[in-house]
């Protein structure tokens, strides 16, 4: 029992680090030469597992060719369109200008319904709002409205604006993130002074973010908790 849980935790090191070797992407957005890797991957690792008499590198040694395989694939990838368009495909256009075109669904084996659930989970639940609609190489649907049912921005609206930046993690949990001090021109007194004039101390923030426009966000902790 001991030696399969030593067993067990060695060869979950071994699969992380693989799949983290791999990318960040998420299971719905691996392309079809990496779903086939990460698929392999999980059996080869589950093999030694079962098995006590097995050597672990029976599992480690694929793995890593594995992986090797698809680092190699990858780069190639990126050096050939060829290359990409034969491990991953092309996307495919299903309706354009506002028009399905049922050769292509029927070649990507795409039915209606499923057309119909994939625009509803871009929050497109009327086919007439469709300008054009993409079968991305992994699966997933981009859609583009028709210009009257787009979201109105204030480009559209000629509103002035200043671009915010991406709010940066000041205080977690009451602990100041020290890798974020200066982000934004933001220094330590400048936090502990808009605490000050919230009567607040670090202790007391649950959440502190901040953005390019140095506008400070302030989550508190709740009592209790």
């Amino acid at each position: 029992m001991l030696i399969t849980l030593i067993r067990s935790i060695i060869l979950y090191f071994v699969v992380i680090i693989a799949i983290r070797l791999m990318g960040k992407r998420q299971i719905g957005e691996l392309q079809p030469s990496e779903l086939v890797i990460t698929i392999l991957i999980s059996e080869v690792a589950a093999i030694p597992i079962q098995d006590n008499s097995l050597p672990l590198i029976t599992a480690i040694i694929p793995v890593l060719v594995l992986i090797c395989l698809e680092i190699i694939l990858s780069v190639l990838s990126m050096k050939s369109i060829a290359i990409r368009n034969a491990f991953s495909g092309k996307s495919v256009t299903v309706i354009e200008n506002g028009k399905i075109n049922k050769k292509k669904m029927k070649s990507l084996r795409f039915t209606t319904d499923d057309l119909i659930a994939a625009l509803r989970q871009q929050d497109v639940f009327d086919i007439n709002e469709v300008d054009t609609a993409i079968v991305e190489t992994n699966g997933s649907l981009s859609v583009l409205k028709k210009a009257g049912y787009q979201t109105v921005t204030a480009e559209m609206l000629a509103i002035p604006t200043r671009e915010q930046g991406v709010p940066q993690v000041l205080i977690s949990d009451g602990e100041i993130i020290k890798d974020n001090i200066g982000v934004y021109g933001i220094s330590h007194s400048d936090i502990e002074e808009h605490l000050s004039k919230n009567d607040l101390k670090i202790q007391d923030v649950f959440l502190m973010t901040v953005n390019r426009l140095k506008e400070f966000n302030v989550v508190k902790t709740e009592k209790g908790n």
